[in-house]
């Protein structure tokens, strides 16, 4: 098992629209919790993302969702169900009020922890609005690959983690040699400086399996794998088209991209070298001479 504790990036900006996102997660778990578990399903039915009201969009007729208690360890059935309507204005506002509610404290503060940790910086890197923007893209688009998996589905699916999902694959092409220390747990315990392209794969490949699975009909607890499969691969696509000829707080964008799969030990003068030759020359372009 791996627990990533802290990255080793500093960033420059203050993550303004990360902690907003935190923060009005915290603040709708703590209302929604209060409600108790029958009223929490209720609300996790109408506000949730449910693929069969997307599938029969606009029909008359309402989808009748199982009503359940969202826990943790898994889903504990009430033997009823609650109606909700397919109309579209409804549905489609369901893939916004998704991505806020949890089913548990401990949905939640794994999904923010994560939030944290790599949307700091990938906020950092694109700016607020740019980043507020592909937060809420990458959770549409890693929602829609929910629907394509189970397009009949009934379970509302909640949570934020199609989003991070998408902000976990922009950190993984963006920030692939950056340093993230993890936690491993093995027969012992142990401290680990993991590549954020490994870390971050790793992660990727579990939700593949885990999906396959799911596919293949064998019994797994209710998660979105999907969700966060389709987030991933959003991310990935959407950071380099986003913050293609966006400056770096203080960097030029040309020196990002250069540097950015320079995997030479900087104990080596070459990597040094490679590094003063393109200021080099980036000065003399600069200054409008010819590069030699």
């Amino acid at each position: 098992m791996l627990f990533p504790l802290y990255v080793l990036n500093p960033r420059q900006r203050l993550p303004v629209v990360t902690l907003l996102i935190i923060a009005i997660n915290i603040a709708i778990t703590a209302w929604t919790t209060s409600l108790g578990e029958p009223n929490m399903s209720i609300l996790a039915a109408k506000h949730g993302f449910v693929p069969a009201r997307l599938t029969h969009l606009g029909q008359p007729q309402n989808i009748n969702v199982p009503i359940q208690a969202i826990n943790i360890f898994g889903w504990r059935g009430f033997k009823q169900v609650h109606p909700v309507s397919t109309n579209p204005r409804d549905v489609y506002l369901t893939f916004l009020t998704a991505m806020f509610l949890h089913g548990s404290w401990g949905h939640l503060l794994m999904n923010m922890w994560m939030l944290w940790l790599f949307g700091a910086n990938i906020e950092d890197r694109l700016g607020h609005g740019v980043f507020l923007m592909f937060y809420a893209i990458g959770g549409v688009l890693a929602t829609l690959t929910f629907w394509l998996s189970d397009p009949g589905g009934l379970l509302p699916m909640i949570g934020a983690s199609g989003a991070i999902a998408a902000v976990l694959g922009a950190y993984a092409v963006t920030f692939p040699t950056t340093k993230v220390r993890t936690l491993v747990f093995l027969i012992f315990i142990v401290f680990v400086d993991m590549p954020a392209l490994l870390l971050l794969g790793i992660w990727f490949l579990l939700q593949v399996t885990s999906g396959m699975m799911g596919l293949w009909g064998m019994p797994l607890q209710p998660v979105a794998f999907w969700a966060h499969i389709g987030g991933f691969v959003a991310g990935m696509i959407l950071m380099p088209l986003l913050s293609f000829g966006s400056s770096p707080p203080g960097l030029d964008w040309r020196k990002e991209a250069h540097d950015l799969f320079q995997f030479h030990d900087p104990r080596f003068g070459d990597h040094l070298n490679s590094d003063k030759r393109f200021d080099d020359r980036r000065r003399r372009e600069g200054n409008g001479e010819r590069a030699k």
